[in-house]
C-alpha cells in the first residue's frame, strides 16, 4: 500500500482526523464571526455613550448662555487634537461651525441616531483637495451638498456615526466620532483571529498528516507480517515498537495467540508422530498375536488366553489413546471438568492410602508429610490422577536405588503458591536436557523399556498442572528425582 493522501483517507484514523479537523475549522469560524461581531458592538455602544456624554455637555452650555454659548463651545472643541465630530448648521443645511467640511447627503435630515455608518470630511481637507486641483472658486459648504462629499472629490474619507438634534431656533445640531480607531481595532481582531485559525488549521493538518502516515506505516507492518504467517511461518510475530500504545497492545496480544497456536499445531504434530511410531509397536504385537493363534490348531484353553492377551493389549491402547485426548484437551484450553474448591492434604492422604500396597509389594517406603488442611480451586479429580502419575513413576523408579527405595509426598505452602512435592532415591535424571524432555508425550529415558508405561504420565501432569494455572518442575533431589506441583493459592472473597 502506497504512503500516499488517499490511501491515509480510506483509514479510520484519518477520516475521524478529518471530521475532527472540519468541526475545530466550523468552530474556529464561528468564533472568528462572533468575535468580531461583539468587538464591533463593544466598541459601537462605546461611541454612543461618549457621544452622549458630549451632548448632555452641550446642552448643558445651551441652557446657560443660549446659541452663543454653544458655538463657542463647540468651536473649542472643535479645535482640540482628536475632537469628536461637531456641526451647527442653520434650518437649510448650511454649516455655521464645527469641525465638518462636509458629509454624505441625507445625514442631517432625519433627527436622531444615525442607522448607518456614514462618510464624511473634516474641515481644511476640502480645500487641501481644491488647491491641489487647482480649483480656488468654491462656493461654502453645505452640510448636505453631495458636490463636495468625499465620493465625488475622490477622496477615501472617514466613516462616523452621530447623533442629530433640532435646537429650539430650528437649527441642527450634531455630534459624532470617528470610526476608525474601533474599525482598525475590529480589523486588528479579525486579522489575528483569521492568522491564529489559519496557523491551527495548517498545524492541524501537518499534524493528521503525518501522524495517519506513521499509523498506516504500523498498519502495513502488521499487514505484512500477517501475510508472511498466512503463508505458513509461524514462527513469524507482528512488530512491537516498545512505544507501549495501543498497536503495541495489539501486536503483543496476537504475538500471545501465535505462540498458543503454534504450541498446538507442534503438540498436534508431535501426536501424529508418536501415533505413528509408538502405537505402531503394540498393534504390530495384537496382529502378530491373532495371526500365531490363527496359523495352527490350538486347545481351547489356547484361544482364550490369546483373546485375554488381545483384550489386555487393547486396554493399553485405549488407556493411551484417552491420555492422549485428555493432554490435547487440557493444553487447548478446553475442558468440561467442573473445578472448584480442593483439599489438596485430603487428595494426597486418597492417593497415597491407595498405593501404600503397590509400594508395599515392591519394598518401597512411602511416606508423607502434609498440613490438616490446603485448599485451591482445581478439579479433584484431574489432580489427583496427576499426583498418582507421579507417584506411580515414583514408585518404580525408586526400586532400582542402592539403599533402601523410599518415596515421600510433602505438602507446603511456601509464599504465594502451594507445593506438593514427589520426592524418591532413584536414580534420577542427571541430565538437564532430560529432565525437560521427561515431559514430552511418549518420551521413556529408560532405554530398556523393562518398566511398563507408555510415556505420557508425566505430559498428562504437566497438562493437568497447566489446566490449574500452576506448573510442573523436575529437580534433582541427589539421589533421585523431585517432582514438584505447584498451585497458586486460591483467592478468597
Amino acid at each position: 500500500m502506497a504512503l500516499s493522501l488517499p490511501a491515509i483517507m480510506k483509514t479510520t484514523a484519518a477520516r475521524l482526523s478529518a471530521l475532527y479537523l472540519l468541526l475545530f475549522a466550523l468552530c474556529a469560524v464561528l468564533l472568528v464571526l462572533y468575535m468580531t461581531s461583539l468587538s464591533a458592538r463593544m466598541l459601537t455602544a462605546q461611541t454612543q455613550e461618549t457621544i452622549n456624554d458630549e451632548v448632555l455637555g452641550l446642552a448643558r452650555a445651551y441652557q446657560r448662555g443660549g446659541l452663543p454659548v454653544l458655538v463657542r463651545v463647540v468651536e473649542a472643541r472643535s479645535r482640540q487634537p482628536g475632537a469628536n465630530l461637531y456641526l451647527i448648521a442653520d434650518a437649510n443645511g448650511q454649516i455655521l461651525t464645527g469641525n465638518v467640511q462636509s458629509l454624505e447627503p441625507g445625514v442631517i435630515e432625519t433627527e436622531g441616531w444615525t442607522t448607518e455608518p456614514f462618510s464624511y470630511q473634516r474641515f481644511g481637507e476640502g480645500e487641501l483637495d481644491r488647491l491641489r486641483s487647482g480649483a480656488t472658486d468654491q462656493p461654502a459648504p453645505q452640510a448636505g451638498d453631495s458636490s463636495n462629499t468625499p465620493q465625488s472629490t475622490g477622496e477615501k474619507g472617514h466613516n462616523a456615526i452621530a447623533l442629530v438634534l433640532r435646537l429650539p431656533n430650528q437649527m441642527i445640531m450634531l455630534v459624532g466620532r470617528d470610526l476608525g480607531e474601533p474599525e482598525r481595532f475590529r480589523a486588528v481582531i479579525s486579522r489575528a483571529l483569521t492568522l491564529a485559525l489559519g496557523m491551527m488549521g495548517l498545524g492541524g493538518i501537518l499534524i493528521w498528516f503525518f501522524v495517519g502516515r506513521a499509523a498506516l506505516k504500523r498498519i502495513d507492518s502488521v499487514s505484512d507480517a500477517s501475510r508472511r504467517i498466512m503463508g505458513g511461518d509461524l514462527s513469524g510475530r507482528l512488530p512491537v515498537t516498545g512505544a507501549g500504545d495501543e498497536f503495541d497492545r495489539l501486536s503483543e496480544n496476537l504475538n500471545t495467540m501465535l505462540a498458543r497456536i503454534a504450541m498446538l499445531n507442534e503438540g498436534l504434530k508431535q501426536v501424529s508422530d508418536n501415533i505413528a511410531h509408538d502405537l505402531k509397536t503394540p498393534l504390530t504385537r495384537l496382529r502378530n498375536r491373532a495371526e500365531a493363534t490363527l496359523a495352527g490348531r490350538h486347545k481351547t484353553a489356547d484361544y482364550r488366553q490369546a483373546l485375554e492377551g488381545t483384550i489386555a493389549e487393547s486396554d493399553q491402547l485405549i488407556k493411551t489413546f484417552n491420555a492422549i485426548l485428555m493432554i490435547s484437551r487440557l493444553e487447548a484450553g478446553y475442558s468440561s471438568e467442573q473445578t472448584g474448591p480442593v483439599d489438596l492434604a485430603a487428595t494426597v492422604s486418597d492417593v497415597v492410602e491407595l498405593y501404600e500396597p503397590v509400594a508395599e509389594e515392591a519394598g518401597v517406603a512411602l511416606e508423607t508429610t502434609a498440613p490438616e488442611a490446603l485448599t485451591v480451586n482445581g478439579n479433584r479429580e484431574l489432580i489427583g490422577q496427576a499426583l498418582s502419575n507421579i507417584v506411580d513413576n515414583a514408585i518404580k523408579y525408586s526400586t532400582d536405588a542402592a539403599e533402601a527405595p523410599k518415596v515421600r509426598v510433602a505438602l507446603e505452602r511456601a509464599g504465594s503458591e502451594i507445593k506438593l512435592t514427589v520426592t524418591d532415591n532413584g536414580h534420577g535424571i542427571p541430565d538437564d536436557a532430560d529432565r525437560a524432555r521427561a515431559t514430552e508425550r511418549f518420551v521413556r529415558l529408560e532405554k530398556s523399556r523393562s518398566q511398563p508405561g507408555s510415556g505420557l504420565g508425566l505430559s498428562l501432569a504437566k497438562a493437568i498442572m497447566t489446566f490449574h494455572n500452576g506448573r510442573l518442575d523436575l529437580l534433582p533431589a541427589n539421589p533421585g528425582l523431585s517432582v514438584v506441583m505447584s498451585f497458586p493459592l486460591r483467592e478468597t472473597h
